[in-house]
């Protein structure tokens, strides 16, 4: 059972960069999986990054390269550094958590209430 808040969300030109920030709050669990979803205006919410309690990481395809997923354990606390942005990376950015890394990236069961993102042209 956790509670995730994100941060660090804004607005920022195209090429950009912006740097994410969720912390967990709640009863610790070693085998915990944490990720990131985000949504668009008018569109589903999209998986984009997924990493284990032991550091392995998995991407979408479209942010592959450009965003780096990592997780601090000591403080709780899920990053996502994002490098140039475009447009279409628009939206608002959810921190997600879940006991079970081959549910994390489909149906995680924790979520946080998102941050928005805008990256203009």
């Amino acid at each position: 059972q956790w509670q995730l808040v994100e941060s660090g969300g804004g607005s920022v030109q195209a090429g950009g960069s912006l740097r994410l920030s969720c912390v967990a709050s709640g009863v610790a669990d070693t085998d915990r999986s944490m990720g990131w979803f985000r949504q668009a205006s008018g569109k589903e919410r999209e998986w984009i990054a997924t990493i284990d309690s032991r550091g392995a990481t998995s991407y979408r395809d479209s942010v592959e390269g450009r965003f780096t997923i990592s997780l601090d354990n000591a403080k709780d606390t899920l990053y996502l550094q994002m490098d140039s942005l475009t447009p279409e990376d628009t939206g608002a950015y959810f921190c997600v958590a879940d006991h079970r890394f081959d549910k994390v990236a489909s149906t995680p069961l924790y979520w946080g209430r998102g941050t928005q993102v805008t990256v203009s042209s």
